[in-house]
């Protein structure tokens, strides 16, 4: 940590919020004639501690629900703490909500100096940079009408434009930059990277986690409103990445354990995936398939039909740990497959993939005419692809530096 002054200093800060329930029939019947809604407490921040020196690109990420917000929030001012303090030094501009510090019923034009006076700027100054303003935000020719009208690409257009151009030693951005087209988008990471480069300071709220890594020089991981790691963006990620894999194998060890027992399949009509095997090498420790990110991934699927299939189809597609498909196909888009009866394994094989380190899961189905879905197995196998030693990302990549 720098001994110069920080710009940001956050000491034990937390922050409740009151939730008001209604309460459920059985208690309404035992609380009758008292109010129908009861309080419970919600803390949405515990001991925070926090120095931001001047010049630093701070990110914080987190999954859903576990502060971010509600720190840079507090951060900027907008939320106060139920304890603790906080202390900002230079001039601050926020893009904490789409919209803040906009009144629908004005113009662009006059939003501007509006969001300009809050953000402690004169008219005089924001004469001198409206022309500017405006052209940053690329809607010249919607600059006086009503803001109301404005669709939320345009809203976040123009407060951008006013944040960065107001002169700020702080600047304070919370995911608003994900509302933009690609073109503004490129051009609001410009303007950062030439934030960065005149020494200001950056603190970010973003699920985007290649700009934490990009732009980042420091990076916090909140967890139901603690900071659970403080230190380089790469390492953050890791462990944000992990923590939602062990979320998820928590949460399903917790279902085995507390669901019943499930009903016997119903016996197919037709046909039935059987199976998802994965090819890859077998962890001696955890038991996992693991699959090197440099070889071509192979899934082999068995279906098992009942009668004769003379029209059917089958496809298969891998997820992230986010529940995000990063790669599949069908045999539509391949080649149509014979017709069979019986057992057949059908063999996919994906290369060039390269998927980056972490757990991921295997989903079949097989089709019959019409595209008629027979059969699905969702998360029928699992397999994990451990990290190159030279990238980082969603994607593994052999990387290689010439000086």
């Amino acid at each position: 940590m720098s001994t110069a002054t920080p710009i940001v200093r956050v000491q034990d800060v937390s922050k409740r919020f009151v939730l008001h329930k209604e309460k459920s029939l059985k208690e309404r019947v035992l609380s009758a004639g008292r109010n129908s809604a009861f309080r419970e407490d919600f803390w949405a921040l515990r001991n925070i501690d926090l120095e931001i020196d001047s010049g630093s690109t701070v990110g914080l990420i987190g999954p859903n629900g576990s502060g971010k917000s509600t720190l840079l929030k507090t951060i900027g001012g907008i939320i106060q703490p139920s304890s603790g303090s906080v202390v900002r030094r230079g001039r601050m501009a926020a893009l904490l909500e789409l919209g803040a510090g906009f009144h629908a019923d004005l113009t662009g034009r006059e939003n501007v100096y509006l969001n300009a006076s809050i953000l402690g700027l004169s008219r005089t100054q924001t004469d001198r940079y409206f022309d500017d303003i405006v052209e940053f935000s690329g809607i010249a020719e919607f600059i006086d009408t009503q803001v109301k009208f404005y669709s939320s690409g345009m809203y976040v257009r123009l407060a951008f434009a006013v944040a960065v151009h107001v002169d700020p030693d702080l600047l304070l951005v919370d995911e608003v930059l994900a509302v933009g087209d690609e073109a503004f988008q490129k051009k609001c990471l410009d303007k950062i990277a030439s934030f960065q480069q005149e020494g200001r300071t950056i603190v970010l709220v973003t699920h985007t986690l290649n700009q934490i890594t990009d732009l980042c020089s420091r990076a916090l991981v909140l967890a139901r409103g603690s900071v659970v790691f403080d230190g380089d963006p790469t390492d953050a990620v890791s462990v944000l990445r992990s923590g939602f894999q062990t979320t998820i194998a928590a949460d399903e060890e917790s279902a085995r354990r507390t669901e019943p027992e499930p009903e016997p399949a119903p016996t197919f009509d037709i046909a039935r995936v059987e199976s998802i095997v994965v090819d890859g090498d077998r962890d001696d420790k955890s038991g996992q398939v693991v699959v090197r990110p440099d070889r071509p991934l192979t899934i082999d699927v068995t279906v098992d039909a009942k009668t004769r299939l003379e029209e059917w189809g089958i496809g298969v597609h891998v997820d992230n740990p986010f529940g995000q498909v990063v790669v599949g196909t069908h045999s539509d888009l391949v080649r149509t497959p014979p017709p069979f009866e019986g057992k057949k394994t059908v063999r996919f094989t994906f290369s060039d993939v390269r998927l980056g380190g972490g757990e991921y899961r295997v989903t079949s189905a097989v089709f019959g005419r019409g595209s008629q879905e027979l059969h699905r197995i969702t998360d029928g196998a699992t397999f994990t692809v451990r990290p190159t030693r030279t990238s980082y990302g969603p994607i593994g990549a052999a990387a290689a530096i010439q000086f």
